[in-house]
């Protein structure tokens, strides 16, 4: 790019920003600008630049087209301009990415942080639940932001979907506890087994409809190590989730009213639900890695 030759050039001249800028009649911030990549110099300026610093305009455009006319050096110019706006456009994104990604990381360090402060239950559930809404809340306002999926694709309307229904599983999970917790509301041991199992088997059947329609993303889904490596590992793996869904749901109620630990028939369903779509997109990914697919 032309801000690297610049720089480049000028170093090899062993003039400063400050000396090259008044030789052009232009300010050293002008300069600067040029060599980090925010602006790019006008036809008339990139030849005045490539006689001050002895090298030829293809050199200092870092090109080996011809581009010894002016209108070829304005079309040139053009070009770099447009890269210039994508990379500039692309890192200002990143930035507000990291800045989003930094809230939801604070607020989940600041749930943890007050679930092992506060005493009282009531009010260590209260502001958890109310940390980790902020930052559902702010993961669902910039999808678009966090995943480059743009408003324009109808695979941001899943990503949307599924945070929703997240939230209103938290919604639920927190009133619970809060009313558990407050005597409130008392539920029996045998009551308690069937809300869990019904919320367990609502997210797994939830997950098994929008999982084929889930897109490539870091955020939302079986986010396994090969997973979010390849698009194509991920796509099978949720195929298969929507496929095994609504049979493992059913084996998992009949299991929890025939067998009486209801703990561990819950984790084999969950190891189940998780275990086989992630040991196939495994193999998938291994045999695509080695070149065998």
């Amino acid at each position: 790019m032309i801000h690297e030759t610049i720089r480049q050039f000028r170093k090899a001249r062993g003039m400063t920003q400050e000396e090259l800028a008044i030789k052009l009649n232009v300010v050293r911030q002008t300069v600067s600008k040029w060599e980090k990549g925010l602006s790019v110099p006008d036809a008339d300026m990139v030849i005045q630049l490539a006689e001050l610093l002895g090298v030829s305009v293809n050199q200092l455009l870092g090109t080996s087209a011809d581009t010894d006319t002016t209108a070829q050096l304005s079309e040139e110019l053009a070009r770099l301009n447009e890269q210039l706006a994508r990379k500039n456009q692309r890192e200002k994104q990143l930035r507000q990415a990291n800045q989003k990604r930094g809230w939801i990381l604070f607020s989940s360090f600041l749930a943890m942080l007050l679930a092992l402060t506060v005493q009282n239950e009531v009010v260590s559930i209260l502001l958890v639940g109310v940390c980790i809404l902020a930052a559902v809340v702010v993961l669902y306002r910039n999808l678009a932001l966090l995943t480059s999926i743009t408003t324009e694709d109808m695979k941001l309307g899943v990503l949307r979907t599924t945070t929703l229904f997240n939230v209103g599983v938290l919604v639920v999970g927190i009133v619970f506890a809060v009313l558990t917790a407050s005597d409130l509301v008392t539920i029996s041991k045998n009551g308690e087994k069937l809300l869990a199992m019904l919320l367990v088997s609502c997210v797994m059947l939830f997950a098994g409809i929008v999982s084929p329609k889930l897109p490539y993303n870091r955020h939302t889904g079986l986010r396994l190590p090969w997973t979010v490596q390849d698009e194509e590992t991920w796509n099978l793996a949720h195929r298969v989730i929507g496929y095994i869904s609504l049979p493992v749901v059913l084996l998992y109620i009949a299991c929890t009213f025939t067998i009486e630990d209801f703990e561990l028939v819950t984790l084999a369903a969950m190891v189940v639900w998780i275990g086989i779509p992630g040991g196939i997109s495994y193999y998938f990914f291994h045999r695509k890695m080695r070149g065998q697919l």
